[in-house]
């Protein structure tokens, strides 16, 4: 079987599943429509994330379990991008906060000079100490009011700067800007390490950039979240109540409330897949470049590659920030169809781990096994639960409702999950080790 063949195959096969889902009400296929569509939707953001996971692994060999980090600046980038700005809050402390942060970095500047130019020894240690501490208490007396004064305002809708009121599709190409400039200052620090150092780093990373979301209020509202974001597709409430709509809908049979759903998530498609074909496709011009060959040479055989005159960190550098912007990009395109920015939800269980199992499953090195696992996997993931369920009510039909055994069985079902995909990797693996759709 031809290698197109075999992924046209695959490819049939995620979509019949879906239309399945949407068109059959029989087995774990819930024959619903709405259900469908949002699958679809978040499969394609997971396609877009493995996509750019893809370009550190499959054609560099970068080990990044810090994905995370990058896709919560991506739904950060949506809210100071696109939500407006909290009335008084540049005037209560704003303008007190960037001016802590600019004393920051140049403290941290000053620090770093001190080092270069003075000789080692115990004098430079002192100078470097003192820099630090004079910075840092400048930097905390103006930071601490500042914040404390955007936090007073309002804090139950409130208490954070808000954004720049721009249109929400800005703040996706922003969100992958974000995440680049994270890449890069984590790259020219981390990049030098082994592969598994490399992973320990990006992981503390992400654990340290969602630490910051989940507690500075002043810039994303903490745990208390960031709500009614705006979006590229009205709300549906919003479209109930517009007496065109709803007599177009009932021209087609549909209830005013499906049909404001479904108008909405399949926005939302069209437009996520756009996205995800332009990445796919600069993915792919970018494989078959020269630029793609030297990152496959450099990820085969490092030293050989900088035998040759490669600069490999530079080059891992450079592809570590790419794929990063679209980890972002990503980030940035769920919040907007979440309609809200909610740190807590980024763990690394759904960031991290499941993306890689896309990767792999799909194929390592393939950027469209890594579309294909992106879409397999998500949809596995959400059907799995109820599969599971619908198996463990089969298998404990015949034991009695007061059965312990059958209770114990019946609340582990949303387990099933964790367990298939593990059991998933395993046969890919044992199968075929390089993934659906290997590299060629």
């Amino acid at each position: 079987m031809s290698d197109t063949v075999k992924t046209s195959l695959l490819f049939l096969f995620v979509g019949v599943l879906i239309l399945l889902e949407g068109s059959t009400n029989a087995l774990f296929f819930s024959g619903s429509w709405n259900s469908a569509l949002l699958i679809l939707n978040m499969g394609l953001v997971s396609a877009i994330m493995a996509l750019g996971v893809n370009l550190q692994w499959g054609f560099a060999g970068l080990f990044n379990v810090g994905i995370m980090g990058f896709v919560a600046l991506g739904g950060l980038a949506v809210v100071l991008v696109s939500s407006a700005p909290t009335p008084g809050a540049w005037s209560q402390g704003g303008v007190g906060i960037i001016m802590a942060l600019v004393m920051g970095a140049m403290t941290l500047v000053a620090a770093i000079a001190v080092f270069r130019m003075m000789e080692p020894g115990k004098l430079r240690s002192v100078v470097m100490i003192a820099v630090l501490a004079v910075g840092f208490v400048i930097y905390r007396a103006i930071f601490d009011p500042s914040v404390a004064g955007v936090e007073a305002i309002d804090p139950a809708l409130a208490g954070h700067l808000g954004g720049l009121g721009l249109p929400v599709l800005l703040a996706w190409p922003a969100g992958g800007l974000l995440a680049a400039g994270a890449a890069w200052l984590i790259g020219k620090t981390a990049l030098g390490l082994r592969s598994d150092y490399l992973a320990i780093a990006t992981l503390g990373i992400a654990e340290i950039i969602i630490a910051v979301m989940k507690n500075e209020d002043w810039l994303s509202r903490g745990v208390k979240n960031v709500i009614g974001l705006p979006r590229p597709m009205p709300y549906e409430v919003d479209l109930q109540n517009d007496a065109e709509f709803v007599a177009k809908a009932a021209d087609y049979g549909l209830d005013p409330v499906l049909a404001s759903t479904l108008y909405v998530k399949l926005g939302y498609s069209l437009m996520f897949t756009v996205v995800l074909l332009v990445l796919l496709w600069m993915a792919q011009m970018a494989l078959k470049s020269p630029w793609g060959r030297m990152m496959r040479a450099i990820r085969d055989n490092e030293v050989a590659a900088e035998a040759m005159g490669k600069n490999v960190t530079r080059r891992h550098l450079q592809i570590f920030v790419l794929g990063s912007a679209i980890c972002g990009i990503a980030g940035a395109m769920m919040t907007t169809l979440d309609s809200q920015l909610t740190p807590g939800t980024y763990n690394p269980l759904r960031f991290t781990f499941l993306i890689w199992v896309m990767v792999i499953v799909g194929g390592s090195g393939n950027n469209f096994g890594s579309v294909l696992g992106g879409l397999l996997i998500w949809f596995l993931w959400i059907k799995v639960e109820p599969m599971g369920l619908l198996l463990i009510e089969t298998i404990t039909a015949g034991l009695s409702d007061g059965s312990a055994v059958k209770a114990h069985l019946l609340d582990s079902a949303a387990h099933m999950r964790l367990l298939t995909m593990g059991l998933i990797l395993l046969l890919v693996l044992r199968f075929s080790p390089r993934g659906l759709l290997p590299e060629r």
